[in-house]
């Protein structure tokens, strides 16, 4: 299963990827910056699709212990971008949020490179022997007190769901890299304590929070997308409307192309697309546990175990936000939803999840033998 599970894992990405074009096609034309262009949205996720495609391949031909070199300037130049981010006429305020850097061709999010920048530092910090089972101060309030400044930027760009996801990523290596969990669950509680006051302190994420324990009182105004969604899937319920036939898409359901793309597929594909796309997800979660617990160090595993909570948690997070069960966050489902810096971003996880299985596969009997005899296997990158 080991052995088979990469292959399980990119036949699910790329039915993702596929499904994510197709809807593209379907909804991106009646976008209101569409550019008078109905396939502006859907060039410039081609264009993101092949920096990520290249990005995905390179990342799975470099021997992932890379990382762990280079980790700081992975870190540094994250800090850097997201410092840029504040900086007039660099950074871009859209919808009240500095969470882009204006590249002319191209809008970047400098977040996605901070995400993937704080899974380096924390697999790095745990994977020297000192660390392992060390004190408070070693596998808690150092790693914390680094990863403070990243998250603590994000989180000025009113960003505060991919501070969430950050957060809670590095508690869960933390716990892999064996924090104790004596520590981590007063620290995890401190942590939505924080994340609920933060909130509460911005009208605009209030608003939205207030929306969500009682959407009924604002129908029309915070709470349109959510309810709109909602009329998505029931429109479309297990059959579907048909490709191209779904009507929210068209100025009812704001964002139909990019955080609530999973209403559009429920309400063209029907409910069994929509747990399809579900189950590519548990796939990419399964494979790449099985690929997290088979590297062959702690480098490997720690990393592997980071980059896939950052995908599937930012997952989990979207579907639960369209079906109303979490507030509203403007977050993109992976590999679908519209958004290039976070689909290049997916991809090249992928691709070190993809070397980290390389890796870690077991021996064949040719190599077995080599060791036997005293020579050298044959070396993976």
């Amino acid at each position: 299963m080991q052995r088979n599970s990469i292959y399980l894992l990119l036949l699910s990405v790329v039915a993702l990827v596929a499904l994510g074009i197709v809807m593209l096609f379907s909804t991106s034309a009646f976008a209101q910056d569409s550019h008078g262009d109905i396939y502006y949205f859907v060039k410039r996720q081609l264009l993101w699709l092949g920096i990520g495609t290249i990005a995905c391949v390179i990342t799975s031909l470099t021997d992932y212990h890379w990382w762990r070199r280079t980790w700081l300037l992975w870190f540094v130049m994250a800090i850097v971008l997201l410092i840029l981010c504040f900086v007039p006429h660099v950074g871009m305020r859209i919808n009240g949020s500095r969470r882009w850097l204006n590249l002319h061709i191209a809008a970047f999010q400098p977040s996605e490179l901070g995400k993937v920048a704080a899974v380096f530092f924390v697999a790095w910090w745990f994977s020297r022997e000192e660390i392992t089972q060390g004190s408070f101060l070693q596998t808690v309030a150092l790693p914390l007190a680094f990863l403070a400044l990243p998250m603590g930027l994000i989180a000025a760009e009113v960003d505060l769901g991919t501070t969430a996801l950050i957060g809670t990523t590095a508690l869960a290596m933390m716990f892999v890299g064996g924090t104790r969990g004596i520590y981590l669950f007063p620290i995890l509680g401190t942590g939505i304590g924080g994340l609920m006051g933060l909130i509460y302190l911005i009208p605009e994420r209030a608003a939205r929070m207030m929306t969500f324990l009682h959407p009924e009182s604002d129908k029309l105004g915070k709470g349109l997308q959510q309810w709109q969604a909602l009329i998505a899937f029931g429109s479309g319920g297990i059959e579907g409307l048909g490709l191209g036939e779904g009507r929210q898409k068209m100025l009812y359901l704001p964002y139909a192309h990019t955080d609530f793309i999973f209403p559009m597929i429920g309400e063209e594909l029907g409910l069994r697309a929509t747990w399809a796309v579900i189950l590519c997800y548990l796939l990419i979660l399964l494979c790449g546990g099985l690929i997290a617990a088979n590297a062959r160090d702690r480098f490997g595993k720690l990393v592997a175990t980071g980059l896939l909570l950052l995908i599937t948690l930012q997952a989990i997070i979207n579907i639960g936000m369209t079906i109303s069960f979490l507030p509203n966050k403007g977050m993109p489902l992976p590999f679908i939803s519209y958004g290039g810096t976070n689909l290049a971003a997916s991809l090249f996880m992928i691709g070190i999840l993809v070397n980290i299985h390389r890796g870690g596969m077991p021996l064949t009997s040719f190599e077995e033998q080599a060791v036997v005899l005293g020579n050298r296997a044959i070396p993976r990158i």
